[in-house]
């Protein structure tokens, strides 16, 4: 399971990219919410611990148990749908509270979810592109997707469909698939949006209808698109360099409670307003980093499985950090979604950093080229 690793393959940059993020994510929630930051710097050096034991694993191990990790999935995600272990918070069961400890198994199921397909795909790269495989494939997602949209979570379900189709496709799904199925899917995808506008379309809860609705038209849904228009001024007010952290201007939308839970899902916004235009390029590009590192350890993957892992945390942390800030920004209807490593929540944080250990250890193994290994 563990073994001799040589230190230069260790890519401490990416450790240092996540870490200043961390920070980052740190300073801005005290700042929203001081009573939940020692928890976050909790979450942070136990996230570090765990993502260093993690990287010294041989993923390749890990990745046999692919079944092991599959039903684990499973029985997280119908733990949450159990009347009376699951919590309800507006309108949604996504957390298990036991003895005042709260988690939410969605977050955790992601990188479960990456390790399975990752395995998964690698097993049957060869047949990947036959019916069969690709039915299977989709039943395999189909039912811890289905049970997140139980929950309902609809912002995660999006996200797990978005990773799934960036790792089969890293897998080598043929062209001859992938364009008549962009062919069907734009047009049917465009259609429901209009007959669901239109309200003849009720797959979707009332609370998420009413918040696309909000989003493409904010002046006839002035209640429910107040916090993502606060959100837009607010980081529009703190131009370029901010108002500074734990400031006290009388102008800030934080001080006067006009954000609602900006510790997590808006943190982006207090981050806008507080640390300005500035603060928010940083955030970005240290997010893009990780994404591009993700990519180059994927790059030099020693087999398919180690690239898979790497491509479907990358695309993890650049489709939620996007969701996250387009929300905030006001570039999509608001999602429910924490920024990675930057919002406050344990069971996300610790999920990440349980990620970027597996990244870690597939730069730890990288090809070799002209060795015997690769012959």
């Amino acid at each position: 399971m563990l073994k001799q690793y040589k230190i230069k393959d260790y890519h401490f940059r990416l450790v240092a990219y996540v870490i200043m993020l961390c920070v980052i994510g740190v300073l801005a929630i005290g700042s929203a919410k001081e009573s939940v930051q020692d928890k976050q710097i909790m979450g942070v050096i136990a996230g570090v611990i765990i993502m260093v034991i993690v990287s010294l694993i041989d993923y390749s191990v890990i990745l046999k148990f692919r079944r092991v990790w599959y039903v684990l999935a499973i029985v997280l995600l119908g733990l949450v749908l159990i009347p009376g272990l699951g919590k309800e918070v507006n309108n949604a069961t996504r957390w298990i509270e036991i003895g005042g400890f709260q988690f939410q198994p969605s977050e955790l199921c992601k990188i479960i979810l990456i390790v399975f397909f990752a395995a998964f795909f690698m097993r049957v790269q060869e047949k990947l592109n036959t019916w069969y495989t690709l039915l299977l494939s989709l039943i395999l997602l189909g039912i811890p997707l289905g049970m997140i949209l139980k929950e309902p979570d609809l912002s995660t379900s999006i996200i797990v469909i978005l990773v799934f189709l960036t790792m089969i496709y890293v897998a080598g799904l043929s062209y001859k698939i992938i364009i008549p199925v962009l062919a069907v899917s734009i047009p049917t995808a465009v259609i429901g949006l209009v007959l669901m506008l239109r309200g003849q379309l009720s797959f979707l809860q009332q609370y998420q209808s009413t918040r696309i609705l909000s989003w493409l038209d904010p002046d006839s849904y002035p209640d429910s698109s107040r916090q993502q228009q606060n959100s837009i001024i607010a980081i529009g007010s703190g131009q370029l360099w901010g108002k500074g952290l734990n400031n006290s201007s009388i102008t800030s939308l934080k001080n006067g409670n006009y954000l609602s839970e900006p510790q997590t899902d808006f943190i982006f916004t207090i981050i806008g307003e507080e640390l300005g235009f500035v603060g928010c390029i940083i955030v970005v590009i240290l997010v893009m980093m990780i994404v591009f590192d993700c990519i180059m350890i994927a790059k030099n993957a020693k087999d398919m499985g180690g690239r898979l892992l790497c491509c479907g945390m990358g695309a993890l942390i650049g489709f939620q950090s996007f969701a996250n800030i387009g929300v905030t920004t006001g570039l999509m209807p608001n999602t429910g979604l924490p920024l990675p490593f930057v919002s406050y929540g344990l069971t996300s944080l610790v999920s990440m950093f349980i990620g970027i250990g597996l990244v870690l250890n597939v730069g730890l193994q990288p090809k070799r080229y002209g060795s015997i290994d690769t012959l």
